[in-house]
């Protein structure tokens, strides 16, 4: 969530900065509200104090045994409550307006991200690797995955996906899906035991109030899938759709039960992931986390209409394995150089050329207040496409989700979050696929991946 301190302080200066995200904040309707605020805890403070200035009469009045007056004056006091607690439901009622507005608007970009409005205006920073030479006409990962055979088919099966689910779904067979599942653990492995993450395990399946907490809701919603259980259809599923009781076996209220009440599919597993310490005061001991968990992720992909539709760059499912970092304030920018290295790492190691952008304002995503693509080299695109994103959202998720430490000062402050791909599996047999191809149409396994392959070194 936006920081209402900022536009608080100075809502002038922070409207200017935040065209560089194209975002126009309403200067008008926000002070408006913030009038009505001040006005209502005026009213508030002024109505406790007359209560406290009306109890002392009725004392008086009561020594003075006028008891004609005190029954005025406890008439009085008897009233105050009810004006107070009038006040305090506008004051929710203005605060919610608040905060509806607080959930729209984009985190602020950092002082060395370059301005720009798109794609085009982002600042490469460094590449790795040579893109190959070929001597044969190169083939995209289409061409090549749908000509390796199984006994069971294709290889890359296109048509059996959208037969089952329709487009943007891919069914693979044989070694391409050992290929695909061996580089979710070779990412596994390699962020668990060089790059120190704890290995996580994540459901697929998220309520409204987590994916509030990472922000993909309610700004973001077209872009997910949602979830009916038992027949039920609609936004909302009924709180009879699972049984009412937590892990130990109590009763959940119906209360706090009805909050849950909307399910949706994961974008990310950055969305289970950050909200571990959602409500949470994070021992500061525990800083840094990091997490990592490989998952399928389901994307609506409602604003890509026309784009990548051919091939596996990019489905309604893919999987990925994601890294997640929970850290003090002080120390999200090295973290953020850190994972960023952590994913090229993974690159390095299958030996596929890519490029590091540092992506401007216009190019960043909701939460993010600096963002690192990696982006591998496809020969038959002949060209670079992100692989990986890496982001440090700073406290933005955390004043969503109620993440909280105490500091050095022994304040509670918000913790930082990062998230980024390390890496999409996908989109990294693509790169494979096109970048060890063979004349024959044949894959040479990259080396590093042979001894999850059971010693295989070439697809035929």
């Amino acid at each position: 969530m936006f920081d209402i301190n900022l536009l608080r302080n100075d809502i002038a200066a922070t409207a200017e900065r935040m065209k560089a995200r194209n975002f126009v904040i309403d200067t008008a309707a926000f002070e408006a509200l913030e009038a009505e605020r001040k006005a209502l805890q005026i009213q508030t403070q002024e109505l406790q104090q007359q209560r406290n200035t009306l109890s002392k009469a009725v004392g008086q009045a009561k020594a003075a045994k006028d008891e004609a007056k005190a029954q005025q004056l406890l008439a009085e006091v008897a009233a105050v409550p009810d004006k107070v607690k009038e006040n305090e439901l506008a004051l929710a009622g203005v605060q919610e307006r608040v905060n509806a507005i607080l959930m729209t608007m984009p985190n602020l970009p950092q002082a060395d991200v370059p301005m720009g409005k798109d794609s085009d205006e982002n600042v490469e920073q460094r590449r790795w690797g040579t893109p190959r030479a070929f001597d044969f006409e190169v083939k995209d990962h289409v061409a090549l995955g749908e000509a390796l055979t199984s006994a069971a088919g294709p290889q890359l099966d296109f048509e059996a996906g959208v037969k089952l689910s329709g487009t943007r779904f891919t069914v693979m067979r044989g070694p391409l899906a050992r290929m695909h599942r061996a580089l979710a653990q070779f990412m596994l492995d390699t962020h668990v035991n060089e790059h120190g993450f704890t290995e996580c395990y994540v459901p697929y399946i998220v309520n409204s109030p987590t994916l509030t907490g990472t922000g993909q809701l309610p700004k973001f919603e077209e872009d997910l899938f949602q979830v009916s259980f038992g027949g039920t259809s609609g936004k909302s599923v009924g709180v009879d759709a699972f049984v009412k009781v937590d892990a130990a076996g109590n009763t959940i209220p119906d209360s706090l039960y009805a909050k849950q009440a909307e399910w949706y599919l994961i974008p990310t597993s950055e969305v289970p992931l950050t909200n571990f310490v959602r409500d949470t005061m994070v021992d500061a001991a525990q800083l840094p986390m990091r997490l990592t968990a490989h998952t399928p992720c389901f994307r609506s992909e409602a604003g890509s209409y026309g784009r990548d539709t051919r091939g596996m760059i990019r489905q309604h499912q893919f999987d990925k394995v994601e890294m997640v970092y929970i850290t003090k304030p002080e120390e999200s920018n090295a973290m953020l150089e850190e994972m960023t290295g952590n994913a090229e790492k993974i690159l390095q190691k299958l030996g596929l050329p890519y490029r590091v952008m540092l992506l401007c304002t216009g190019d960043m995503g909701f939460g993010a207040t600096k963002t690192y693509d990696l982006e591998v080299w496809l020969p038959a695109q002949n060209t670079y496409r992100e692989i990986s994103s890496c982001s440090n959202c700073e406290a933005f998720q955390a004043r969503r989700m109620g993440a909280r430490y105490k500091n050095a000062a022994g304040k509670n402050e918000p913790v930082h979050t990062l998230n980024g791909s390390g890496l999409a599996v996908g989109r990294t047999l693509v790169a494979i696929l096109e970048n060890y191809q063979n004349a024959d149409g044949s894959i040479t396994v990259p080396e590093i991946l042979r001894a999850y392959m059971g010693g295989v070194d070439v697809i035929r």
